[in-house]
């Protein structure tokens, strides 16, 4: 199966994602433009999904999904498609804090609700590989148009694709049109005038997009996030990375997220966070099989500071009577860059210590002074 963006035809499944208001046309001209426009590569959807209002719904489900007028329907056998899943149950009606289904998007709260309706919808969407997703903004409110095309933006991969829909004057402002029909069609549009709906030009705009989901972690894209949090993630994501460590709280703060680490490793951080922030050389790591006293001393002050002067720290202590063996010191490491990776993603990155990719390997923080924080992480930004 391909995984480029140049055939998002050929995924076995193929969705096409619409944001409707009363205006339910705009899925039937987008599906025509995708699928049966002459002259273009077809995207022939195997699932039609609408994001609306209540009414919307409604409206929906009586123009193109009825017997008649059932304007989806006439398509289909007009142009000879095949089966597709469009049915009630893929029209998606965003709902208000409590539930219930919203009539209109006009308050602040409607905006913030329909934002996570759409964000968790495309989520669930793109977390599915073998997925092709065509996303038109064409129809419904502003902002709902806004909010879809975002959301691809934060998790749309190289298979999905953005448009916006082109009817051709005077067809665009007609209610009654829905497609250019094969066979002559005349219809009467206000003032009189009539127009042969078989004349009509549709086409789509295709908008591209930058996606941020490499940013984004995994809890994101996995789980379920609210639109202002996946927002927030991927602007830290994009921001000059910045490390803030409270030893006596036992967290710090990166990429914009406030997460505890055990003491072991906590303490291994912050001997390379205090070498950052004093601009120290890298170091290397201790002998495999021999302890380093220079090593032991170095981890136990941090260790001190995290956990005070009468801390229970005989087991430790213990392990290092001879110093940090390489052994001791790549278990915690290695524990380290898994904590950072899994709280993070992608955009632990910058807080991984590296080893400088050469012979002989030699340990740091990679972070600018100015970037490392020490100190009280207030309870308010704990997440």
């Amino acid at each position: 199966m391909p995984n480029t963006s140049e055939h998002p035809n050929q995924y076995p499944r193929r969705i096409l994602v619409a944001v409707t208001g009363l205006s339910p046309q705009i899925v039937t001209e987008t599906l025509y433009a995708l699928a049966a426009a002459p002259g273009t590569a077809p995207f022939v959807p195997t699932e039609i999904h609408l994001i609306t209002t209540r009414s919307g719904a409604e409206k929906a489900r009586l123009a193109l999904l009825s017997d008649e007028p059932g304007w989806f329907h006439h398509l289909c056998r007009d142009y000879a498609l095949p089966p597709m899943r469009f049915d009630a149950s893929t029209i998606h009606v965003l709902e208000d804090g409590n539930g219930q289904a919203l009539e209109d998007i006009r308050s602040p709260d409607d905006n913030r609700h329909a934002a996570d309706g759409i964000t968790e919808l495309v989520r669930e969407f793109t977390a599915d590989p073998d997925c092709a997703l065509h996303v038109s903004i064409a129809g419904g409110r502003k902002t709902m148009g806004f909010f879809l095309g975002y959301a691809l933006s934060l998790y749309g991969r190289p298979q999905d694709q953005l448009s916006h829909v082109l009817v051709s004057e005077p067809f665009e402002s007609s209610i009654g049109f829905y497609y250019p029909t094969p066979a002559s069609r005349v219809l009467e549009l206000p003032g009189g005038r009539l127009a042969d709906t078989a004349s009509a030009q549709v086409t789509l705009a295709e908008l591209p997009f930058v996606s941020l989901r490499h940013g984004l972690p995994e809890a994101l894209l996995t789980g379920h996030a609210s639109y202002n949090q996946t927002v927030e993630a991927a602007r830290h994501a994009l921001a000059p990375p910045e490390l803030r460590i409270d030893l006596a709280a036992r967290r710090i703060r990166a990429a914009g997220k406030v997460f505890a680490l055990p003491p072991a490793e906590l303490a291994l951080l912050s001997v390379f966070a205090r070498r950052a922030l004093c601009g120290e050389p890298p170091l290397p790591a201790p002998a495999k099989e021999s302890g380093d006293i220079d090593w032991k001393r170095r981890y136990l002050v941090e260790l001190r500071w995290i956990d005070g002067p009468l801390g229970e720290r005989d087991d430790t202590e213990r392990a290092l009577k001879k110093g940090m063996d390489g052994s001791y010191f790549s278990t915690h490491l290695s524990k380290l860059r898994k904590i950072l990776k899994r709280q993070l993603g992608p955009a632990a990155e910058p807080y991984l210590i590296s080893d400088g990719g050469r012979r002989p390997r030699l340990y740091r923080l990679d972070l600018r002074p100015t970037a490392v924080w020490y100190g009280d992480i207030e309870t308010a930004e704990h997440q």
